[in-house]
């Protein structure tokens, strides 16, 4: 049986950004012998100090469902896509060592714009970002890019990263070299197929996510008369939301990312092990939707948060 804090495909454990960074780094180097993977290991470096507040800058992630165990997973499902591009016959642009970088970093630091600065007075929870984290992360990577390594490309990763938002269109998106709009497809691509193929996808949609959307001003919103729309009435409510926006999210991944997850079937030698999960997940949301409360979600979600944060169902978080 599948292991909740491993891959999809139960080898590698993602909540341990070693294990992940060895794989990553294993298939870069594969691919590029002789390419320099400095800027990818300071990075997981960077992230882990980042998410397990060990840097001087930044309070510890407090984002229970946007975790470092998310981040990672879709980082790592991120190269098995590059890898998948630079492997498949039918693509003629090939992907330069540095384009895989860029990949992976702005896919390693794709959420960071949900961790608060320790000198922010204003909010107290991380999930106060949701409407703009990815133009925080934008603004994070123009200035760290730089300190890796990778200052020619820090502005295309300021830009490929709004392929993981959903406030611009990616089709609006305008990028100069076709080959990293390319991989800005593959990373919004990445971002969903990682965080729907989750064994626990179900239980930290219902228990974590929808206290990050009531945070972030998504589970209610107020409209210009003053009204407020209920967008999401509880956790059970947005689980019941899920098969349709697993619907909506395969027509994204066709129809606005292009097919860039057909590249997972590429690295895997056939099968796309991530569709296949995120299409269970989907059917078993239809049958727990039918059940009280969260009695048909049973997996235990790994906790990766250093201080002790829990969410309530109300949305409510408690230290």
């Amino acid at each position: 049986m599948r292991r909740s804090d491993f891959d999809i495909t139960d080898r590698i454990r993602t909540t341990d950004a070693i294990e992940v960074s060895d794989h990553v780094l294993g298939l870069f180097r594969a691919l590029y012998p002789k390419g320099n993977p400095r800027p990818m290991e300071r990075a997981f470096e960077d992230l882990s100090k980042m998410y397990h507040g060990k840097h001087p800058d930044y309070h510890p992630c407090d984002t229970e469902y946007h975790d470092i165990q998310h981040v990672l997973d879709v980082t790592l499902a991120m190269a098995r896509l590059l890898d998948g591009y630079q492997r498949d016959p039918r693509e003629q642009a090939p992907l330069s060592p540095e384009f895989f970088s860029v990949g992976v970093v702005t896919a390693l630091f794709h959420d960071v714009g949900y961790l608060r600065r320790r000198n922010d007075r204003k909010h107290r929870y991380g999930a106060e970002y949701t409407l703009t984290h990815v133009s925080r992360g934008a603004k994070f990577l123009l200035g760290y890019m730089p300190k890796i390594g990778l200052k020619k490309y820090a502005r295309d990763a300021s830009v490929i990263i709004h392929f993981t938002g959903y406030e611009r269109d990616p089709e609006g998106i305008r990028m100069d070299d076709p080959v990293m709009r390319r991989i800005g497809e593959i990373l919004g691509t990445a971002d969903i197929i990682a965080q729907m193929s989750d064994r626990c996808y179900l239980e930290k949609c219902h228990d974590r996510l929808y206290p990050e959307f009531v945070l972030g001003g998504i589970a209610r919103r107020k409209q210009p008369d003053g009204s407020v729309v209920v967008v999401y009435k509880s956790g059970k409510d947005l689980l019941s939301k899920t098969p349709a926006f697993y619907v909506n999210a395969m027509k994204r991944l066709k129809d606005k990312l292009h097919s860039a997850y057909q590249y997972a079937a590429v690295h895997f030698g056939g099968r796309n092990l991530y569709i296949e999960e995120m299409e269970k997940n989907a059917a078993h949301a239809e049958a727990a939707t039918g059940a009280s409360g969260r009695t048909r979600l049973r997996r235990a979600a790994p906790k990766t948060l250093l201080s002790g944060v829990r969410s309530t169902p109300e949305g409510l978080v408690i230290r």
